[in-house]
């Protein structure tokens, strides 16, 4: 017959086994729901607020926050997708109305001096060349079709994957927004942590995530406004949409604000104007590109509790490891080993004293040496055992 000891080994095996599989189903969606449980925590008091008003339906505020992910998430792309369309457009009509009014030679008046010669050798090269352009693009249409028709397939799957773990991150959200908190009652009944421990280490995860996200929108707040007045200085056209783009863009850690700040300046240099394409070009990489890893971390350090140095290698270090999760993934790291660490000083460790006083003996406790018998203090028995009481 097993024993209860044998018997709870199992079972703890299997519960460790259990554990394993659930990770294992849940893996393909890992982004998905880690960034779903982020939004959870740093929307958890607009959800209460919205709770409120709306007399207690949850499922009607998750949704509305759902519903403005959503907004937040699409309208930035809508934004510069419309305007890339129609300055394309009108590039496109004002070369075919050129060229029917003045040919080919009259787009080389439009081009900036130090490019003018280059343009115009490329000009006579095409001209002379246009005879067999249309039989070259075939046979490179043929030899290549296979190469395109793959890049253009892995495009495509690369878009459906990004839109697919975005649906699942909302429908996740939609739950964690609605049950929550029950989400969070069952984790702490079920721990093996102390009661209480478990509700603590997720407490400090959302600050911690809440700190970050709030610190990222912040320094790309900063950042667009620095490059702003680049583009106010160096006489950028439409600075406003530029700012709004470079807005965007630094919310993107694989791409950054400063890229952004880059076609700007190559823009400036193709229309003639260099010294403020250099100008603007070194103010993005200087002033636009290293405020991010300036500003974030002195954000951040507020809301962490960290040393500014710690967030910094942090934030750097996770991006590394994990990609662009990673300035999530990587303070969160730091704060759960720094949690851990605080509950077991408090809760196990030694008790802590004033630095500099000296240690002091346990009160009212006399040692008892070997051979005697311990008597409470007041008390002592005389020979013939009698119990007296001393005053």
């Amino acid at each position: 017959m097993a024993t209860e000891q044998g018997a709870r080994r199992v079972f703890i095996g299997l519960i460790v086994f259990s554990i394993a599989l659930v990770l294992l189903v849940a893996s393909p969606f890992f982004e998905a729901f880690f960034l779903a449980a982020v939004l959870a925590g740093a929307f958890q008091g607009l959800q209460r607020w919205l709770t409120r008003r709306f007399h207690g339906k949850s499922g009607l505020s998750a949704g509305l926050l759902c519903v403005g992910t959503i907004v937040a998430l699409l309208a930035p792309l809508a934004a510069l997708t419309a305007f890339l369309v129609s300055e394309i457009i009108k590039g496109v009509n004002f070369i075919s109305t050129t060229v029917q009014q003045r040919g080919l030679e009259g787009l080389l008046t439009y081009v900036p001096g130090p490019l003018r010669e280059p343009a115009g050798r490329m000009l006579e090269r095409f001209e002379t060349q246009s005879v067999g352009l249309w039989q070259t693009l075939q046979e490179q249409l043929a030899t290549r079709g296979s190469t395109a028709a793959q890049t253009v397939g892995g495009v495509v799957v690369t878009t459906g994957s990004v839109a697919f773990q975005v649906v699942m991150m909302l429908i996740a959200l939609y739950f964690l927004l609605v049950d929550g908190q029950r989400l969070v009652a069952w984790m702490e009944s079920v721990s093996p942590l102390k009661r209480g421990q478990t509700t603590e280490l997720l407490t400090e995860f959302r600050r911690v995530t809440k700190t970050v996200l709030v610190s990222s929108v912040a320094t790309a707040g900063v950042q667009a406004l620095a490059a702003l007045v680049g583009y106010l200085i160096t006489r950028v056209p439409v600075p406003i949409f530029f700012a709004a783009v470079t807005f965007f863009f630094a919310l993107i850690p694989a791409v950054g604000a400063a890229v952004v700040c880059l076609a700007a300046a190559l823009l400036l240099l193709a229309t003639g104007h260099p010294i403020a394409a250099l100008i603007l070009a070194i103010w993005g990489l200087l002033v636009v590109g290293l405020a991010d890893n300036v500003i974030k971390p002195l954000l951040a350090r507020r809301g962490m509790h960290m040393h500014g140095a710690l967030i910094f290698f942090a934030l750097l270090g996770g991006l590394s490891v994990f990609g662009a999760i990673g300035l999530l993934l990587g303070p969160l790291a730091v704060a759960f080993f720094l949690a851990v660490v605080r509950i077991y000083e408090r809760d196990y460790g030694r008790p802590s004293r004033r630095p500099g006083a000296p240690a002091t003996p346990p009160q009212n406790k006399p040692t008892v040496e070997e051979g005697e018998e311990f008597e409470p203090a007041g008390f002592h028995t005389d020979g013939g055992g009698v119990e007296k009481h001393s005053h």
